[in-house]
């Protein structure tokens, strides 16, 4: 699932204001909220950059990732995700994308369990969105809007809500209020407001599964409750980070919340909790073992945001044990040389870190965990006579080759087949048919960078094994791209699975 979970307490949705919900922030007589025709004036695009450590890497980087959100107030007040703005340094902000005006921004409040954040633009008069007043029920026509894939270019997708009010643990968020629907994001859309054909928000688009076309907002009635405390800057279920929950590795390796940009100021920051950071321990309670943040939010919404609680860190990049307190006693050194890897991602590899491989030719790349060291890469002929480029990635090849229950990855690429995407797909789904429970079959696949088809299946020859066959046209229309992946553990069919998909190429 990209940016892609039941822990949090139900809100008392009841006490939210009529006024609140009608978007009319200037009160009774004040501006009122802009309609469906003029949505686009009250989208913006958010450019962060900062200092931030991706999951899995040691090096840091001032990336400066783009999002989307929307204006809620006629000050200049906009909603967005907490996974877009935390540990910027600088916001830089457009209506309307970057043909629209610039504007600077700060960052209001957050929170990493509800992937909110409240932003404040430059003093000034804005058009504003209103919130949807109605009940929000399955089939309701809806919209999404915002920059996917950090498009300067305003992009409106149209669908229907799937699933109207659902509980959802994901790896960088815990919520108990989540529309599904059709109306289609990728990366980019994060933050972005889900509109009703009134123009009034229904949600906030935060996650997606761009190969299964599943799409995730954030319901209105998650996000009304806490918006005046996060205009305030007040803390909720917080403690200041950019974070996302890793599973244990097959290898044995721990389970924890990597930390990849920290809130200056809050209180991870001044426990002295840094980028790349991983939280193993939280208040005794082990971190992210099923691969979500529920643990990580119900030991918050259980001790509260101000408490002192115990903290145990592992420093990937110094191969480093640090145990303190946030809200108290600071980290300090605890052990080092903890997996024998020096920092450097030796034998002993760090939580949940990921590499780049390639074939023998370095036509076809795939990012996977450094644990799947065994490679593989035979090019081959199939029956047509057409010449395919090949990789396999895994932590033990022979037994990925002839045991379902070995994760592995496998990557094939041709500029010769005549085969369509569709056609390649059913060939290679053939086998998995007769062992496995489809789940989702020949579903649209759209990256950006390629066009094609998916299946998934799972419970594998009887296994916990998910199965993926991807089969897609480079959008360039110079070659066909096929992907098989065995996924066993949850990691493998979420951390995993993210990393193969938002990386796997080849240069032809």
């Amino acid at each position: 699932m990209t940016r892609i979970p039941k822990s949090l307490a139900a809100a008392a949705l009841t006490a939210v204001p009529l006024i609140v919900l009608s978007g009319c922030a200037g009160g009774i007589g004040g501006p009122a909220p802009v309609g469906f025709e003029k949505l686009q004036s009250a989208v913006i695009q958010i450019q962060a950059q900062g200092t931030f450590v991706e999951p899995g890497t040691l090096e840091a980087s001032e990336t400066a990732g783009r999002g989307s959100g929307f204006l809620i107030d006629p000050s200049g007040i906009a909603v967005t995700n907490n996974h877009v703005v935390v540990g910027a340094g600088t916001l830089k902000v457009w209506l309307g994308g970057d043909t629209g005006e610039q504007f600077n921004a700060k960052v209001l409040g957050a929170s990493e369990c509800l992937d909110l954040a409240v932003i404040q633009l430059d003093k000034g008069t804005y058009p504003f969105l209103g919130w949807y007043e109605g009940d929000i029920k399955p089939a309701l026509d809806v919209y999404s809007a915002g920059f996917p894939l950090g498009d300067p270019n305003f992009t409106l997708t149209k669908g229907i809500v799937s699933k109207a009010d659902v509980p959802q643990e994901d790896s960088w968020a815990s919520l108990d209020h989540v529309i599904e629907h059709d109306a289609r994001i990728r990366g980019g859309n994060s933050g972005g407001p889900l509109v009703a054909p009134d123009g009034h928000v229904v949600g906030v688009n935060y996650a997606g599964i761009d190969e299964l076309d599943y799409n995730y907002a954030i319901h209105r009635d998650q996000v009304l409750p806490y918006l005046e405390q996060l205009k305030k800057g007040e803390r909720v279920l917080s403690l200041g980070v950019n974070a996302q929950a890793m599973a244990p590795g097959d290898d044995g390796s721990a389970s924890g919340i990597w930390v990849s940009s920290v809130e200056a100021g809050g209180p991870a920051d001044a426990a002295g909790v840094q980028p790349g950071d991983v939280i193993v321990d939280l208040a005794g309670i082990t971190m992210g073992e099923n691969g979500t943040l529920e643990d990580y939010c119900q030991v918050l919404q259980t001790q509260g945001v101000d408490a002192a609680i115990d903290v145990t860190i592992y420093r990937p990049g110094s191969d480093e044990l640090w145990t303190g307190q946030v809200n108290g006693d600071e980290l300090e050194l605890a052990a080092e040389n903890v997996t024998g890897s020096g920092g450097g991602g030796g034998d002993g590899g760090t939580v949940g870190s990921f590499i780049v491989v390639s074939d023998d030719s370095g036509i076809i790349t795939v990012r996977v965990p450094d644990t799947w060291s065994e490679l593989s890469s035979d090019p081959f002929a199939d029956d047509g006579g057409a010449n395919w480029y090949s990789l396999s990635a895994s932590p033990d090849y022979a037994g990925y080759s002839s045991d379902i229950s070995v994760p592995g990855v496998t990557v094939s690429a041709s500029n010769e087949t005549n085969l369509s995407a569709e056609e390649a797909l059913a060939q290679l789904s053939a086998s998995a048919d007769s062992v496995c429970t489809p789940l989702d079959v020949a579903v649209p696949y759209d990256d950006g960078f390629y066009v094609g088809v998916a299946s998934y299946w799972t419970d594998c020859g009887g296994t916990s094994t998910d199965y993926l066959v991807l089969a897609a046209q480079a959008a360039s229309g110079t070659h066909l791209i096929l992907v098989n992946a065995q996924l066993v553990s949850e990691f493998d069919q979420s951390t995993v699975l993210e990393n193969i998909l938002s990386s796997f190429q080849a240069a032809l």
